[in-house]
């Protein structure tokens, strides 16, 4: 199974589920993933966006996608996204679902609480993940991002794929990235395109979440647009 800390220094690409075909999720997946002498996308894994139409106004998937996703691709690393109003609920459930990495947000849990549930998360044998919104100031991140194995910096307002890229919380991720380590990753999720990838780059975001700039394309355009963003 690929890791986060694969080829340390390397960008990694992460095709977001949300834009794939639903009913054709299994093939989708395996495709993005494939290798390109193979025929497939090779991208370095799949981000998973879980919406509860509370804390985002969209309701999306849960544990039962995850699950299939795992069972249809068993080496996939699998990083899920919680964009929901209690995280805390679903930490078992997503690791028995064969979560690799488990993201939520600092605006529902902040200092000593959001220290706490990531070390649940790691208990229950997943990486844990710090998210911060674009309108949410950044040091509440700053204090806890230590505790972390990745920090997502949202680069649109989350809720629905295909929107703008929001250029100012690029400030916010060179922020980050100066605290941290390098086996720590700096993630960015919305509206990264071929255009917004080198500035997402240039920033030290190293793990790029991309969902219409993947799965909108043809197939065969697929890999090519993975190795744009790579860069």
């Amino acid at each position: 199974m690929k890791t986060l800390m694969q080829a340390p220094g390397r960008v990694l690409v992460a095709p977001s589920i949300l834009s794939a075909d639903f009913a054709r999720m299994g093939d989708e997946c395996r495709h993005v993933l494939g290798s390109v002498a193979d025929g497939g996308a090779g991208a370095d894994l799949l981000h998973l966006d879980v919406m509860d139409g509370h804390f985002v106004p969209n309701l999306t998937m849960g544990p039962d996608m995850c699950r299939g996703v795992r069972r249809a691709l068993p080496e996939a690393f699998l990083d899920v996204h919680l964009m929901v109003m209690e995280p805390e609920k679903f930490v078992e459930p997503f690791a028995k679902a064969g979560a690799n990495l488990f993201t939520f947000h600092i605006e529902r849990h902040q200092e000593k609480a959001a220290v706490a549930l990531a070390d649940r998360i790691r208990a229950a044998g997943m990486l844990a993940g710090i998210a911060v919104n674009p309108p949410s100031a950044v040091e509440p991140v700053l204090e806890v991002a230590h505790a972390f194995d990745l920090v997502l910096v949202m680069s649109v307002n989350p809720g629905f794929s295909g929107q703008a890229f929001i250029p100012e919380v690029l400030e916010k991720a060179r922020r980050i990235k100066a605290i941290l380590k390098p086996t720590q990753r700096l993630e960015v999720d919305g509206g990264v395109s071929e255009t917004t990838a080198p500035k997402c780059r240039e920033a030290g975001m190293d793990v790029l979440v991309a969902a219409s700039a993947i799965f909108g394309k043809a197939p065969a355009d697929r890999a090519a647009a993975v190795r744009t963003l790579r860069g």
